[in-house]
């Protein structure tokens, strides 16, 4: 399962990106460049918390679900704190679907990490 993560993360890293080039060219109200970022942190988030959570599954079983907490919680405060830097610089400009879009970006995200780390935690007992 290992082998299996960042492949999964690259692989719907590139899907979103056609969905968000699709909707630059058929929505340019959607804030193209705000939801590329987005979708990068989020690839790098994901793909660091897998080396986090990697680290911690051979321990305990505590230290795993820590793992799993640390990681989550890191990456929500990173996209509460760049939603808060989007909102500050684009205050009079905010579009409310991008930032929707975004906290979908952050639910594929998380969706897609959780469930292979649960079964990658599985697999190794």
């Amino acid at each position: 399962m290992k082998r299996f993560f960042i492949p999964a993360i690259v692989i719907l890293f590139v899907l979103l990106s056609a969905v968000f080039f699709v909707l630059k060219q058929n929505a340019p109200e959607y804030k193209f460049n705000v939801m590329m970022t987005g979708n990068v942190v989020m690839a790098v988030l994901s793909i660091a918390s897998f080396f986090l959570v990697t680290k911690q599954i051979d321990n305990r079983p505590e230290a795993f679900v820590r793992g799993v907490y640390s990681a989550s919680l890191l990456k929500l405060m990173v996209c509460m704190a760049a939603l808060l830097v989007y909102v500050v610089m684009n205050r009079k400009e905010i579009h409310k679907p991008t930032i929707f879009v975004l906290m979908g970006i952050y639910a594929a995200y998380s969706i897609v990490e959780t469930t292979l780390l649960s079964k990658m935690a599985r697999g190794t007992k």
